[in-house]
């Protein structure tokens, strides 16, 4: 894992930024959270968080590492991976969904549902199961063509492989 700037969101899911929240504690050698189980607790606390701005029929995008979590004036919420364009419906017309992760002690499992797409100026979603699309109307294309963008320059592209993991029965 990268160095966090001490300037970025702290990782521990305060939202504070780290010269704020974490680096003090880890200069005086208070800090008892690995990276990873910080990450962790990060994620899921986001996802409950963007799910709750959809309920309330609002729109965000936060960008979390190479995840973007949408929420909508619809009251749909989404979790976003760059790297291979995979989404995940958290909730749907102010409905809270089941969060489809499974989270160890080195890993995040996260049963994809669909592939995303922007390249028509639209939000294409293609799904696993039978690969119908749909096209999401007035979602915020613009906004998530330029977080994308953000999150590929800020990482390098060997980063980028890397977030997925064959499952172990692959390995």
């Amino acid at each position: 894992m990268g160095k966090i700037g001490r300037n970025e969101q702290c990782l521990c899911g305060s939202g504070k930024k780290f010269k704020y929240c974490c680096l003090p504690k880890k200069q005086a050698g208070m800090v008892q959270k690995n990276p990873e189980a910080a990450l962790k607790i990060s994620l899921t606390n986001e996802l409950n968080a963007i799910v709750q701005v959809a309920v309330e029929k609002r729109q965000q995008i936060k960008e979390l590492g190479v995840f973007i979590l949408l929420a909508t004036v619809e009251g749909d919420a989404w979790l976003l991976e760059i790297s291979d364009s995979d989404a995940v419906q958290l909730a749907r017309a102010g409905e809270i969904l089941e969060l489809p992760i499974d989270e160890k002690s080195k890993t995040i499992e996260i049963n994809w549902s669909h592939t995303y797409d922007l390249s028509h100026k639209a939000f294409e979603l293609t799904a696993y199961s039978d690969k119908s699309k749909t096209v999401m109307v007035g979602y915020p294309v613009k906004e998530l063509s330029a977080a994308i963008k953000r999150i590929k320059k800020k990482y390098p592209s060997e980063i980028l492989n890397q977030v997925h993991v064959a499952p172990e029965e692959h390995r």
